[in-house]
């Protein structure tokens, strides 16, 4: 793949949980009015106008109601007569339509409103869900191998959808809320008196406090709602990504019992949080239905001591009703804003953690004249109290190949995971053409290295896509010139859809032998000066080894290789043979050399040998004995008592 700047955390990103609303709002705010997007800004300033006009339009809704009422009560009460303005007008059918209309602009400036600000929200829930998943990829591989790919993908998903969430909640719910709740409180205050404002005041108050209250008590149910979620996201996963082992092992029952166990619990708490739900709802009915009630029995005191008209009375109706749609999605705001910060707690917790290995500031590329590759007196270790290399070093000149070979667990493989800088080393130095790793940028230094390694894995796509992953700009004629030269070519052309094959999950659809050559014609696409062979032969049988060794030569040809090997026939022509022993390099030449030294290579030269010479004889004595079965096998259409060999029935 071509290189690309690496990705490097936001600042404006929000803060974790815990932090003010405010904050996570400021944190949001660069998202929702993005520097270099002026159009998404002019979006925002209609938005924010638009909320203010469909306010507006909801509070003359109860007025208009309010005068039609009052005409309609007139004109029963024979005050409207033909003389009078109103009834020549026809004032009750004029303030009715006025009502129809008001409330049809209200609707209408709404959804304009809704529509023009989806696509900030959506774009800022996508430049944050990109941050995120660059930063995942942007950690380290200690990182991943300490979680679960299920629930990390869970855990995007759920973040994902949460910011969204936030700001929907934010922008086109809260905001508006706010704003409606301070015009009905002006609006009581000088139409009618301060008693009328306080009832509402009070009313929202309590409201607010047992929303508070409740929604609290069900942000733990949510948290063991998700947990329960991820953890059964994670086992399905798992059980689905190792199908065979599974069935090896005649496991289903077993992966399907734990599989229930978590889904059990998530059945358990989601019951829990529809339950919870119903008494939030209960509650706040009763809460607002009292504050309704107090509100109209003041009007109907008013009325009868003639300080308000039998309209106000519809007014206040009509006002507070309308009021409750925004009151109650108050409580679904916090309620969801509540519920999305703890969707996206885990994705804060990933953000929070800092990348392990990062380029230094300034960090040049690297440029490659030759490819030599040297480790000088390097130490490692995973766990600091368990160290894996000791003072390793060694030069891989360029154009030239060495290998390493070793017994399990010398680190052999942790060589090519520092080369890499997956991770940083304890002490001493790796360099290519003289320059220390640590001080390049890492997309550099991976670009000019290319592996393959013993257990391929293939993204669930052609084969055409797996191949060009070497090189994303590569034409279909060098697709197909590196699957010609990895010797992959023949197959690819005896399947029915040709380079559109699908490889399937994790390239399963494919043999041991044809993944391997796809991992080869895809480093032989990058075309990088430095190649690693990881044990790359060592899951395939010796037919397909030999095979796959040839096309590896072709690669390694004229390119710095170093050869990680478990196989020591693999090797054999390499120029300098490397002993890796308990973290240090115990022996060191060429094959010849150390066969003649008679010293741990030769020892685990010997001991391969014999195990092959033994699967070889247990071959053959296999191959003798089917030959022996079949000319001693009787003809399927003779009856063995009709033979004369055969033996008595008695």
């Amino acid at each position: 793949m071509s290189p690309t700047p690496s990705p490097v955390r936001d600042p404006s990103l929000p803060p974790p949980p815990g932090s003010r609303l405010a904050a996570t709002v400021r944190a949001l705010w660069p998202y929702l009015w993005p520097a270099d997007r002026p159009d998404l800004k002019r979006r925002v300033l209609f938005t924010f106008l638009l909320l203010f006009a469909a306010k507006g339009a909801t509070m003359v809704v109860p007025f208009v109601f309010k005068w039609a009422t009052d005409a309609l009560a007139a004109e029963a009460d024979g005050q409207g007569d033909g003389a009078t303005i109103a009834y020549i007008l026809g004032a009750p059918i004029l303030l009715t339509l006025a009502y129809g209309l008001a409330r049809i602009t209200m609707a209408g400036v709404t959804q304009l409103r809704d529509g023009l600000f989806a696509r900030v929200a959506l774009h800022a829930v996508r430049k944050l869900a990109m941050v995120t998943f660059r930063h995942m990829h942007q950690l380290s591989l200690r990182f991943h191998l300490e979680r679960r790919t299920g629930g990390l993908t869970r855990i995007l998903e759920r973040a994902r959808d949460g910011i969204e969430t936030i700001v929907r909640m934010l922008v086109l719910q809260l905001a508006p809320t706010i704003v409606e709740l301070v015009m009905v409180l002006v609006v009581l205050y000088f139409a009618f008196d301060w008693r009328y404002a306080a009832v509402v005041a009070v009313t929202v108050a309590l409201y607010t406090a047992f929303t508070y209250k409740a929604s609290e008590w069900r942000i733990a149910i949510r948290r063991e709602m998700n947990e329960s979620d991820t953890d059964a996201a994670s086992k399905a996963v798992d059980s689905l990504l190792n199908y065979e082992t599974v069935k090896y092992f005649g496991a289903e029952k077993w992966e399907a019992a734990r599989y229930d166990r978590s889904v059990a619990r998530y059945e358990k708490a989601t019951v829990s949080t529809y339950t919870s739900l119903a008494w939030l709802n209960a509650g706040q009915a009763v809460i607002f239905t009292l504050g309704l009630t107090a509100l109209m029995a003041l009007c109907v005191m008013d009325i009868r001591a003639g300080r308000q008209s039998v309209g106000s009375f519809v007014m206040v109706n009509a006002m507070m009703i309308q009021f409750y749609v925004p009151l109650n999605f108050l409580g679904m705001i916090y309620r969801e804003i509540k519920q999305a910060m703890v969707d996206i707690e885990a994705m804060f917790a990933v953000l929070a953690r800092d990348p392990e290995i990062t380029d230094a500031p300034g960090a040049p590329d690297l440029v490659v004249s030759g490819g030599t590759v040297r480790f000088e007196d390097v130490r490692f270790a995973y766990d600091p109290e368990r160290e894996i290399l000791k003072g390793v070093t060694f030069e891989v000149p360029a154009g030239r190949t060495v290998a390493i070979v070793g017994p399990s667990g010398a680190g052999k493989s942790t060589l090519s995971r520092l080369l890499f800088r997956f991770y940083d080393i304890s002490s001493g130095r790796i360099t290519i053409d003289g320059q220390d790793i640590r001080k390049v940028t890492q997309d550099s230094l991976r670009a000019a290295i290319g592996m393959v390694p013993q257990d391929t894995v293939l993204f669930n796509d052609t084969i055409a896509y797996n191949i060009r992953y070497g090189r994303a700009g590569a034409s279909d004629a060098e697709v197909e010139e590196a699957a010609r030269l990895a010797q992959i070519d023949g197959f690819i052309r005896s399947t029915p859809h040709g380079f559109k094959t699908e490889v399937g999950e994790r390239g399963l659809k494919l043999s041991g032998g044809e993944k391997q050559r796809v991992a080869i014609a895809r480093t032989i696409l990058k075309a990088p000066p430095i190649l690693v062979l990881d044990e790359a032969t060592s899951a395939l049988d010796s037919h397909t080894e030999s095979e796959i060794q040839t096309a590896l030569d072709r690669v390694s040809e004229g390119r710095t290789t170093l050869v990680i090997a478990h196989r020591l026939s693999t090797v054999v022509g390499a120029d300098e043979i490397l002993v890796l022993a308990e973290g240090r390099v115990a022996e060191r030449g060429s094959h010849a050399a150390l066969l003649a030294k008679g010293g741990l290579y030769a020892a685990l030269w010997n001991r391969q040998r014999e195990a092959e010479s033994a699967q070889e004889k247990l071959r053959a004595a296999e191959e003798v004995l089917a030959a022996t079965s079949r000319d001693h096998a009787l003809p399927r259409d003779v009856d063995p008592d009709l033979r004369e060999d055969a033996p008595s029935a008695a």
